[in-house]
């Protein structure tokens, strides 16, 4: 069901008239009717005219900033008000004021298996608002509870379809794309809400971490891959200071080497880069050979 915008009456001015009804009818019912003698018509119609200005004054409602207000005739929709202040309309309608005001919440921590099947924590903010007052009244019975809990369900799909680290080139993962997974979190959303007239903002991750069953196994084959990553980035360094040490020995003629000296000198020299505690030299007093 669309929202259908219908007008409705300024409150004020009704109000006006209907408290000049109310003293007319008091007038009537008190100053003619009962000290000038007046019949029973009189009576009658300041009776009728103080009934209907005290059920006008039931169709008054005041709406504020960012608030609509649904209205229903015995159960069937007539229309939205989007109007603010005191407003007034038919006083047999059903109103059922709606904020339009931007809101959020943070879903509880969720455990789930991410793509590799290791278990994480994932907790996400989600920034939501209505923008069709008839269809978060008339589709969904609690259109709250239906945005926090379709919210979790669409988290739990987004963070069961992609990897906690990046194990390749290009891949996405939920730790090292934070923006592809929040867009991702925002279209399965908007697919999930739109039903409910709700619009969604934004949606970004709060918390993720490994399960604390794995987390320190998780920590350890982390610093691993930093361990390896960080010797192969010395050893490729270490290789070019070699051949690059060789070369301008060679180009300089400093000294004559064979490939048995060289090779030892490559041992030596790598042993002295690549080693994780500084070296203890060893001084040749004698010749080269």
């Amino acid at each position: 069901m669309k929202e259908n915008p219908t007008r409705s009456l300024p409150g004020i001015p009704v109000l006006l008239v209907l408290l000049a009804v109310l003293l007319g009818s008091a007038y009537l019912f008190a100053g003619v009717g009962l000290l000038g003698g007046g019949g029973i018509a009189v009576f009658a119609g300041a009776i009728l005219l103080g009934a209907l200005a005290l059920g006008g004054l039931m169709g008054l409602y005041m709406l504020e900033p960012n608030q609509s207000a649904v209205l229903s005739l015995f159960g069937k929709y007539t229309g939205t008000v989007h109007d603010n202040g005191l407003r007034w309309n038919n006083p047999f309608f059903t109103k059922r004021k709606i904020s339009l005001r931007v809101r959020n919440f943070e879903s509880g921590r969720l455990k789930v298996n991410e793509l590799d099947g290791s278990p994480i924590e994932i907790a996400a903010v989600i920034v939501w608002k209505v923008v069709d007052s008839a269809e978060a009244v008339f589709n969904v019975d609690n259109y709250e509870s239906f945005v926090h809990i379709q919210s979790e369900a669409a988290l739990r799909a987004m963070a069961t379809s992609y990897p906690y680290d990046q194990h390749e080139e290009g891949q996405v993962s939920l730790r090292s794309h934070p923006n592809e997974i929040s867009e991702h979190l925002k279209e399965q959303l908007d697919e999930r809400l739109s039903k409910a007239g709700v619009d969604v903002l934004e949606a970004r991750i709060s918390h993720l971490a490994y399960a604390p069953e794995i987390a320190q196994a998780m920590l350890q084959r982390q610093q691993a891959n930093a361990v390896v990553a960080a010797r192969a980035r010395i050893v490729a360094g270490a290789c070019g200071m070699v051949e690059m040490a060789l070369a301008e020995l060679e180009k300089n003629g400093v000294v004559e080497l064979d490939e048995e000296r060289k090779a030892a000198m490559v041992s030596n020299l790598l042993v002295v880069l690549c080693g994780d505690r500084g070296t203890q030299p060893v001084v040749n007093a004698g010749s080269l050979y």
